[in-house]
């Protein structure tokens, strides 16, 4: 019998492989596989960007009652939860979670000082962001995410399964291949709701403190936490295939 592939078998048990040349580039096909080996130990962890639209309306295919964790940071734009609630609407039987961070905005502030994403993002991002996907993650064997190579120089080598050394997981990425135009396409031809603040020049979505707008398509995430050297928020930070 193969190994279970898990972060600690990464070495000696068998990595399938899934063609781009499918009709989803690969995406769903990597889903079935993923949601067949791990079954209720997969988790995704939902952005709720336009990426994530996609694969929810895939996800949603293979397991309609998959688990699905948004980080609640307390910080979201009204419009991202307004597409929460859109998303629950249309697909009612995902199991959809909150996250909360383990301390408020106010008690945030009274330890590290008002506004903490202004003067330590990287430790706002640690407390809001990571810590509450560690604690998501704890009880799952793997989790799913929408990075694709194309977002950016430190996405373009992600395979759809990766070793993730920070969390200790298998890190599934089924969109690895697909392109923004293709990511739009697949939304309008299926008729999804997404988040309106992309209409209005915010390619990628975080929390509305470390967000602004671009029209720089030659980097997707241009407009998250400018002025700071910064790129990430924590949870993808690792080198390729972590």
């Amino acid at each position: 019998m193969n190994e279970k592939l898990v972060y600690d078998t990464w070495e000696k048990a068998d990595i399938p492989t899934f063609s781009s040349e499918s009709d989803t580039k690969g995406a769903l096909e990597t889903l079935q596989w993923a949601y067949g080996h791990y079954g209720d130990t997969l988790v995704y962890a939902c952005s709720f960007g336009i990426e994530a639209i996609v694969l929810l309306d895939l996800i949603s295919k293979v397991k309609p009652d998959a688990k699905i964790v948004f980080l609640d940071t307390n910080l979201h734009f009204k419009e991202t939860y307004e597409t929460i609630g859109k998303i629950q609407e249309r697909f009612p039987r995902l199991n959809i979670h909150l996250q909360q961070p383990g301390l408020t905005l106010e008690e945030q502030a009274e330890k590290h000082g008002e506004e903490l994403w202004k003067t330590n993002p990287n430790l706002c991002c640690e407390i809001r962001k990571v810590i509450p996907l560690r604690k998501a993650v704890e009880s799952h064997e793997a989790w799913i995410t929408g990075l694709r190579r194309e977002q950016s120089e430190s996405r373009k080598n992600t395979n759809f399964l990766n070793q993730d050394h920070k969390f200790k997981r298998i890190k599934v990425c089924p969109l690895i291949h697909w392109t923004w135009k293709e990511v739009w396409r697949y939304v309008y031809k299926h008729d999804l709701p997404y988040n309106k603040l992309h209409d209005q020049g915010y390619p990628s979505i975080g929390c509305a403190p470390c967000t602004l707008p671009t029209h720089n398509m030659e980097d997707l995430r241009a407009g998250r936490w400018s002025g700071h050297q910064k790129v990430e928020c924590g949870l993808h930070e690792s080198a390729p295939n972590s």
